[in-house]
C-alpha cells in the first residue's frame, strides 16, 4: 500500500512526517481537508451548468493551482538544495507519473461528472485503495489478502445500489459511461500511488508534487489548445472564473495543505479513517447546493462503501502491526 491513503486523487502526503503532539488539531485538519475536497465535484457541477466543457475547466483549474505548487517546490529546493536522487531519468519518470495521476485521472473524473451525480462520483473515487491492493499484487509483488476481495464486495454492493438511482435519473447509457470514466480515474490514481512511492522517497514529496503538478498542468493546457479554441478563454464570464478559482483554491490547494499539516500530527491510517467524511460531505453538499434529494438508497449505498473501505483500512492496519 502507498504511504498515503487519502480518499481523493489530488494529494500525495508524506506519512513519515508524523508527530504525536496536538492529535486533536490533526483530526480537525484532516476532517477539514476531506470536507474541502468534497466540494470539488459540487463546484464542477456548477461550472457545467454555466456551459463550460471539461477540457476548458481542467485547464483553468490546473493553470490556477499549479503556480502555488511550483513555488513550494522551488522554495524547498532553495532551502534544502537539489536532492541527490534527482537526475534526468527520475525527473522524466516523475513527469510521466504526474501525467497519469494528476492529468489523466483528473480528466476522466471531470468527464464522468458530466454524466453522474457528485455523490456517486465521490463514492467511486473513494474505492481506489482497494485497487491499489489488486494492482500491487498483480504487478508490484505486494502481498494479497482475501479480505481485500470481501471489502471489494461490500463496497461495490453499495456502488451498485447508488448506480440504480443514477440510472433512473440519467438513463442507463449515461450512468454506465460516467461510472466507467470515474472508475478509470480511481484505477489510474491507485496505479499512480504505486508508481510514485519510490520516487517520492528519492526526491521528497514536495519536489515530486511540484514536478507532477507541472506535468499535469502542461498536459491539460496542451490538450486544451489542441481540442478547443483558445480564444474561448476571453469569452468566459466572471462567474466561470470564480468557480474555477474556487476549484483551484478550495478543491485543490487548501485541502492539500490541510491534509499535509494533519499528517504532521496524526498517522496516515488515522487520516484515512477520518477521510471517510468525504463521501458523506459530498452527499450533504449535493442536497444543500444542487437540490439533489437524499434517499434511503443513497444512505445505504454510502454506508456500504464506507464499510468496505473501512474494513479494508482496519485490516491493513492490523496486519502492519503484527
Amino acid at each position: 500500500m502507498p504511504a498515503s491513503t487519502n480518499a481523493d486523487p489530488e494529494v500525495v502526503a508524506d506519512a513519515a512526517a508524523e508527530r504525536a503532539a496536538s492529535p486533536w488539531l490533526g483530526y480537525a485538519l484532516a476532517a477539514g481537508g476531506a470536507i474541502f475536497f468534497s466540494s470539488k465535484g459540487i463546484l464542477i457541477k456548477f461550472a457545467y451548468a454555466e456551459g463550460v466543457d471539461p477540457e476548458t475547466l481542467l485547464a483553468l483549474r490546473m493553470g490556477l493551482s499549479v503556480p502555488v505548487y511550483v513555488a513550494i517546490g522551488l522554495a524547498s529546493v532553495a532551502r534544502s538544495g537539489t536532492p541527490a536522487g534527482l537526475d534526468r531519468n527520475v525527473f522524466g519518470a516523475a513527469f510521466a507519473i504526474g501525467l497519469l495521476g494528476y492529468w489523466f485521472a483528473s480528466y476522466v473524473d471531470f468527464l464522468g461528472l458530466a454524466y453522474i451525480s457528485a455523490p456517486f462520483e465521490r463514492l467511486i473515487l473513494f474505492t481506489y485503495p482497494l485497487f491499489t491492493v489488486l494492482l500491487g499484487a498483480a504487478f508490484f509483488g505486494q502481498p494479497f489478502r482475501l479480505k481485500a476481495l470481501a471489502a471489494f464486495g461490500v463496497s461495490y454492493a453499495g456502488l451498485a445500489l447508488v448506480f440504480t438511482k443514477d440510472m433512473q435519473i440519467a438513463g442507463l447509457a449515461s450512468a454506465r459511461a460516467g461510472s466507467l470514466l470515474v472508475l478509470a480515474s480511481a484505477v489510474a490514481f491507485a496505479l499512480y500511488q504505486l508508481l510514485a512511492k519510490g520516487y517520492i522517497g528519492r526526491i521528497g514529496p514536495k519536489l515530486f508534487t511540484c514536478i507532477a503538478m507541472s506535468a499535469a498542468a502542461l498536459g491539460a493546457l496542451i490538450q486544451f489548445a489542441l481540442v478547443r479554441d483558445v480564444g474561448v478563454i476571453a469569452g468566459l464570464s466572471g462567474k466561470v472564473w470564480l468557480i474555477a478559482a474556487l476549484i483551484a483554491l478550495i478543491g485543490t490547494i487548501l485541502p492539500s495543505f490541510l491534509l499535509s499539516a494533519a499528517l504532521h500530527r496524526i498517522s496516515a491510517q488515522a487520516n484515512a479513517a477520518i477521510g471517510t467524511v468525504s463521501p458523506v460531505a459530498t452527499l450533504v453538499f449535493a442536497a444543500a447546493f444542487l437540490g439533489e434529494r437524499v434517499t434511503s438508497v443513497d444512505v445505504i449505498g454510502t454506508a456500504l462503501v464506507l464499510a468496505g473501505v473501512g474494513w479494508f483500512t482496519l485490516s491493513e492496519q492490523r496486519n502492519r502491526g503484527r
